[in-house]
């Protein structure tokens, strides 16, 4: 069989209109070229954006539409704002500071009405949501492909056995700069796709990481990243 083409979907952040229009693109794509494919959602749903409540449902729909197709699978990844908002809702986490991260925003989309979300938040997340968020993957590895997608990144010394607090939350100059590598059968030839850290309104791509956090809660594009097996990345964006 064709080794499937991915597409990595950087942090979407409430951004729902920019979803739609990158979905449709990668959509139009994966019909042209008529080949098996993979759409990955990098994480961040959550928090920023106008309308984190809409971004969960059209990802949820998206994987429901490809639930059974053979040819199209949809994998969704967890990203360290989907761990704000399951400790701020289970009570484990610092509530203010996830509030002041963007968690009021997505609490808005939520009640219907900015600025209107209240200590009474949690009532108005469907169940079905919230168990979606608890069932988010940290990483999805293609080691044949020597592929791994993640949020944030990964720790060059242990991969791939990284604990799950690297792969959300890391900024680590140990992953982000290349010679700092060490040199590890398991890092001979690895590509790692994350987000995360937005730097501009354009991807970095770099041989060992390419980063599609371009920024678009911030005004910049939802960026996605398209991996031909033999082919150079090519990008897709919605503005």
């Amino acid at each position: 069989m064709t080794s499937p083409t991915y597409f990595a979907i950087g942090d979407i952040h409430g951004e729902s209109r920019k979803l739609a229009e990158l979905h449709a693109a990668i959509l139009d794509r994966i019909a042209f070229d008529g080949g098996p494919a993979r759409i990955v959602h990098l994480g961040d749903y959550v928090d920023r954006g106008p309308d984190s409540k809409g971004v969960i449902e059209r990802v949820m729909a998206l994987e429901a539409r490809f639930a059974d197709d053979p040819i199209v699978s949809v994998i969704s990844l967890m990203g360290n704002h989907e761990q704000m908002i399951l400790d701020a809702f289970d009570g484990d986490g610092d509530v203010g500071s996830w509030w002041s991260q963007g968690g009021a925003e997505a609490a808005d989309s939520y009640v219907g009405k900015s600025g209107e979300a209240g200590a009474n938040w949690r009532d108005y997340i469907p169940p079905e949501h919230i168990g979606w968020l608890r069932g988010l993957g940290a990483i999805h590895h293609d080691a044949e492909r020597k592929l791994a997608f993640v949020h944030a990144g990964i720790e060059p010394a242990t991969f791939p056995d990284c604990p799950d607090t690297v792969r959300l939350w890391t900024r680590s100059h140990r992953f982000f700069e290349h010679a700092n590598w060490p040199d590890r059968k398991e890092l001979a030839g690895l590509l790692v796709v994350h987000g995360h850290t937005p730097r501009s309104f354009q991807p970095e791509s770099f041989p060992h990481r390419i980063n599609v956090d371009t920024g678009a809660c911030f005004g910049g594009p939802l960026t996605a990243v398209m991996l031909k097996e033999g082919a150079a990345p090519e990008f897709l964006r919605a503005t």
